[in-house]
């Protein structure tokens, strides 16, 4: 029996829509295999739910010349692979800045609750400038199989480039899907990148997720210009403290260069057994 069939009999997915969601209604998604996470079969992956609660955002009251400047998204559990409702609302209204909230419920249930600011745009070009160090275009790094350390219907949808220097804890690498965020529909290149992003906490990973587990808890983006739509790349560090805390730290990039950063807060624990 294949990896996809058995996943699928276990956890009851969909396995032939090639996208991560399908709408069941205005606020209602059905993820599919393609959502499916590593450290349990019957769960979403934090990269897709990240990008469908974007793209709710970006569906709510848009207005012309805001910009996602931050995103950060609170982790309240187990997020099962069955039906799940998005809800939106404003809770910071402004002309130039506002704060907007959305969460993404499975049986009534919230599991993730997101925050997100929107900026008004301003011409900023005669101070611009980028700290942020550049790195190896795609071209420039070495295919590596995701499924060789991680499962999951997620994993098995992506196509990695890595450093082939890379080292426990620290890797340089770019990311992409052919799958859609949800069946049928355009998402904006900023909740096309979102929904990879939580993917830096599997990929300079420490200890091997077979003896040790580590979870982020969050995931927090911060933007400094709207990302073009393509390949992801992760300039990652991950930290473990001595008390079951750690820390991955990534500089997120586009095919044009650095466009922000992320943070996720991770439960690092021995597997028993």
């Amino acid at each position: 029996m294949s990896t996809d069939a058995a996943d699928t009999e276990t956890a009851g997915l969909d396995a032939l829509t090639p996208a991560f969601y399908r709408r069941l209604g205005d606020d209602l998604f059905l993820p599919t295999l393609q959502t499916q996470g590593a450290w349990r079969e019957d769960e979403q992956h934090m990269g897709p739910v990240s990008g469908i609660l974007t793209h709710a955002i970006d569906a709510h009251e848009p207005r012309e010349g805001m910009q996602l400047a931050r995103i950060s998204f609170e982790i309240l559990g187990v997020i099962p692979a069955r039906a799940s409702r998005v809800e939106v609302r404003t809770t910071r209204p402004g002309r130039t800045i506002e704060l907007v909230e959305a969460t993404l419920s499975v049986d009534d249930r919230v599991a993730v609750r997101a925050q997100a600011w929107r900026l008004a745009t301003h011409d900023s070009a005669p101070v611009a400038g980028v700290e942020l160090d550049g790195i190896p275009g795609p071209d420039e790094l070495v295919p590596w199989e995701g499924t060789d350390t991680w499962r999951g219907g997620y994993i098995r949808g992506l196509e990695f480039r890595v450093d082939p220097h890379r080292r426990p804890g620290r890797t340089l690498a770019w990311i992409r899907t052919p799958n859609a965020l949800v069946d049928g529909e355009t998402c904006s290149p900023t909740a096309d990148l979102v929904r990879l992003v939580d993917t830096a906490n599997g990929i300079a990973v420490r200890v091997s997720p077979d003896e040790w587990m580590f979870p982020n808890v969050d995931l927090a983006i911060h933007l400094f210009r709207e990302p073009v739509r393509g390949w992801v790349g992760f300039d990652t560090r991950v930290s473990m403290g001595t008390t079951g805390l750690g820390l991955t730290s990534t500089t997120l990039h586009d095919e044009l260069g650095p466009v922000g950063r992320a943070e996720q807060v991770l439960t690092v624990r021995r597997l028993p057994g």
